[in-house]
């Protein structure tokens, strides 16, 4: 018995935060499952509405096709989901592009794991707008979605070839044979990729097509007052929903996990969000730079803002920087914080604790507040032409007021407007192989501890240990447009 407790201290960061972690990204249940091509030829159509499931190899480019018409913007978002215990570079991440027929590329973005030093989901979005370019993809017709992996130096995989890598704006990474990308593999090389897809239609009446100049950009009092009881969810599809207050996680955050909650903000309101990193009470000492990031995403799940914060086990904070209230024409805007916040509907939050803070101070859990405002009065939005895929994602409702209160989770919209029922007859998708689970495989924390090389009966009692914590998840989760969005100086991983 006293070995298998020591086995825990004995792992490092990344596979102790895997076995200690309760609840790994909760892919959305309603996913239909989609095999990305290693060229345009062949590409499977994905279906405005609807959340797709598939999986990328180290080095992989996969293309996925749209079919648009010439009356409606279209965005498309991939979350990338590394496998627990798998180290991961700061500069690795996921780039997605939008590109049309011509391969003219509509817009891109990159999302990189950044400074944490450790693995976790991030979520890059890439888009076709109309009226954005007069002369690139305004055409109805045959676009493509390119999801590729960005940023490694060296392979695992003997048969990847030469790896992707970033090259500048619309000069893609290279590759080499890649074998059976998209598929749900056993390689500890392959992630899991949520793909989300929606459609917002034109508004009746053409508008300003200039960002605003002038916003209150101070910084309100922060939130006071006791804080009331959410449990972040595990992904976009699980967030907890939540509204103005002081609001303290149930169960904390361990490290290396990410918990996701969500905030309705209406037509001109502003939101201002504070994480707050409890002081441990393990005695030690030392210091994690950038442990603590909190990210905040859209209603289509495209980046706006990150704030991250160091830690030497006293009580830190991350607070977003002052955004501007929504509008329709902050689209028009070249930099992420204002450009992101063009759409009212539910913007999420999405905190992650870096593995090596169990280094210095342990696994936790550790305390975590948020304290959210909503300032401003609902204005009107736009008149559309038609309604969105899903629809009432851009809005709202009274319901959803409720569900801040109540703090549900989830949503008749797959809690971003990104759910549908999903299905292969209606979208016309192929389907994956189940091989691989990403983050959420459940077998994944019992294969860290088997490849520690322990003896077998500490291996069995850590072993129920691990197969406890396992059994426990199961059965509580049921850029401008024109380029690389930039993001601004002091911040977490840059997405270029």
């Amino acid at each position: 018995m006293g070995s298998a407790l020591c086995v825990t201290a004995a792992l490092p960061a990344q596979a102790r935060a895997a076995a200690g972690t309760p609840d790994p990204y909760a892919f959305a249940e309603d996913a239909t499952k989609v095999d990305g091509m290693p060229s345009t030829t062949g590409a499977v159509m994905l279906a405005p509405g609807k959340t797709y499931r598939s999986s990328i190899r180290e080095g992989a480019k996969l293309y996925y096709r749209l079919e648009l018409g010439d009356g409606a913007n279209a965005y498309v978002s991939a979350t990338a989901v590394p496998r627990l215990g798998k180290a991961v570079g700061s500069a690795e991440g996921v780039k997605v592009t939008v590109q049309d027929a011509n391969g003219h590329r509509c817009s891109s973005e990159t999302a990189r794991f950044g400074p944490t030093g450790s693995p976790h989901p991030v979520t890059a979005w890439a888009s076709r707008q109309i009226g954005r370019d007069p002369y690139m993809c305004q055409e109805a017709g045959t676009y493509y979605v390119l999801v590729e992996r960005v940023g490694t130096v060296t392979s695992s995989q003997g048969a990847q070839g030469t790896l992707g890598t970033q090259g500048s704006q619309g000069t893609l990474g290279t590759q080499g044979s890649q074998g059976s990308p998209g598929t749900q593999g056993s390689s500890d090389g392959t992630w899991g990729l949520e793909l989300g897809y929606v459609m917002e239609p034109l508004p009746k009446q053409a508008g300003s097509t200039s960002a605003p100049e002038v916003w209150n950009s101070a910084s309100p009092a922060a939130v006071t007052g006791d804080a009331k009881r959410r449990r972040g969810g595990t992904s976009f599809t699980t967030a907890s929903a939540m509204g103005q207050g002081v609001w303290e996680d149930t169960d904390g955050i361990r490290a290396g996990q990410t918990l996701y909650y969500r905030v309705p903000v209406d037509w001109g309101q502003q939101l201002y969000a504070t994480a707050e990193l409890g002081s441990s009470s393990s005695g030690d000492d030392g210091y994690v730079g950038n442990a603590l990031v909190m990210s905040l995403y859209n209603p289509v799940r495209g980046f706006v803002d990150d704030a991250t914060a160091g830690y030497d086990g006293r009580q830190r904070s991350a607070d977003l920087d002052p955004l501007p209230p929504v509008r329709y024409d902050n689209r028009f805007a070249r930099d992420d914080q204002m450009s992101g916040m063009r759409f009212a509907g539910w913007y999420y939050l999405a905190v992650h604790l870096g593995a090596p803070v169990a280094d210095r101070f342990g696994d936790g859990p550790f305390g975590l507040t948020l304290r959210v405002r909503v300032t401003g009065s609902a204005a009107d939005g736009p008149e559309y032409l038609g309604t969105s895929d899903p629809v009432g994602v851009f809005e709202v409702t009274a319901e959803d007021q409720e569900a801040a209160e109540s703090g549900s989770v989830g949503g008749a919209t797959s809690a971003g407007g990104i759910g549908g029922s999903g299905g292969d007859e209606e979208s016309g998708t192929t389907g994956a192989s189940d091989g691989a689970q990403g983050i959420g495989d459940d077998d994944t924390a019992m294969k860290l501890v088997a490849m520690t090389g322990i003896g077998t009966g500490s291996l069995l009692v850590l072993g129920l240990g691990v197969w406890t914590v396992v059994a426990r998840r199961r059965t509580g989760v049921v850029a401008a447009e024109q380029g690389v969005a930039v993001r601004g100086p002091g911040h977490g991983a840059p997405r270029r």
